[in-house]
């Protein structure tokens, strides 16, 4: 009779948990994309210009503009060697900034949008059909879709 209920009551709090998981998970890429923002935004601050990143995601050369001081190659456009991002090793792989293990089904780079022309909004579905957004009131969008159906954004909007 123990075990029974035992095993009735794990069999209730495992999708409890999954469900936890999954949603730190979201919060962490969230949080994330956050950081990427701001960063992109203290480049600007700094340069009166935004990062050129012509791929449109947090790929190699985007990370080691924004998070190294050196400022030859890819981060020449970084002349004064600032670290405007510190990714913690699990946000990084030789891809660049991307998605944690577990987001999803693989790691995949954040997209970025900039809004380069002064519009006072970015549309994030130019970049990423998938998605609803459109027209989202921001200078810097960051995102990373979530797999496997690649419909839900999670970033820096709603």
């Amino acid at each position: 009779m123990v075990i029974s209920i035992i095993g009735l009551l794990a069999g209730l709090g495992l999708p409890a948990i999954n469900g936890a998981i999954k949603a730190g998970k979201k919060a962490e890429v969230s949080a994330m994309a956050e950081s990427i923002k701001v960063a992109v935004n203290a480049f600007y601050a700094e340069y009166s210009a935004y990062p050129s990143n012509t791929s449109g995601k947090t790929d190699a050369d985007f990370l080691a503009l924004m998070s190294t001081t050196n400022t030859t190659g890819v981060s020449a456009q970084n002349t004064r060697g600032i670290a405007f991002l510190e990714a913690p090793p699990k946000f990084t792989n030789a891809n660049g900034i991307v998605t944690p293990k577990g987001f999803g089904t693989g790691q995949s780079n954040f997209f970025v949008l900039i809004d380069k022309g002064g519009l006072g909004y970015v549309n994030p579905k130019l970049v990423s059909s998938t998605l609803t957004n459109t027209n989202v009131a921001s200078s810097v969008a960051v995102w990373a879709m979530e797999k496997p159906t690649n419909q839900t954004a999670v970033g820096t909007f709603k």
